[in-house]
């Protein structure tokens, strides 16, 4: 399954500046892309929020990450697949930071695996090389679940000229 398409794109003119216009998807796009470091937020079966940084890959419409099966977010995703991913430059007076909202799916199919692995070297280098067996990745003796998270909606927050670009999928 792949978002690689056009969102609906609307500036929310309450949170910006009167000249700002909104960010294109193809940009916030390429900047999900070529982020390092991303921090998900999920939500604990007691309903108390969990954010923890990652790295990640855009892949074929979806950030992909991984996890370990006993790992907090693991637990938390098995239980309410809704999350949040963001990323930005963590500056207060230049970039665009970005916020995706959706249902972080697992992936399990091995083709499907391999090709994710691949762009995580890709991004990364060879030091996150991961093998893939039994639709789950492995690296080092470990176990790390994939999952990938497809856009419901994402924002773009643009300092400088600041602005709020809402994209709903």
């Amino acid at each position: 399954m792949s978002t690689e398409h056009e969102p609906q794109t609307a500036l929310d003119t309450r949170f910006s500046s009167p000249d700002a216009t909104a960010a294109g998807w193809p940009e916030g796009r390429e900047r999900l892309a070529a982020a390092e470091l991303y921090w998900l937020s999920t939500v604990r079966r007691d309903g108390r929020p969990h954010v923890t940084p990652l790295i990640a890959v855009w892949f074929d419409g979806a950030l992909c990450f991984c996890t370990g099966p006993a790992e907090q977010k693991a637990r938390n995703l098995a239980h309410n697949p809704r999350c949040v991913l963001t990323t930005g430059a963590g500056v207060l007076h230049e970039g665009l930071d970005l916020v995706v909202e959706g249902e972080a799916e697992p992936v399990r199919d091995d083709a499907t695996l391999r090709r994710i692995a691949a762009a995580y070297v890709a991004k990364y280098g060879a030091e996150w090389t991961f093998e893939v067996a039994d639709g789950a990745f492995h690296h080092h003796g470990h176990e790390a679940l994939v999952h990938r998270v497809a856009p419901a909606t994402a924002f773009g927050f643009r300092k400088g000229e600041y602005g709020q670009t809402r994209w709903r999928f």
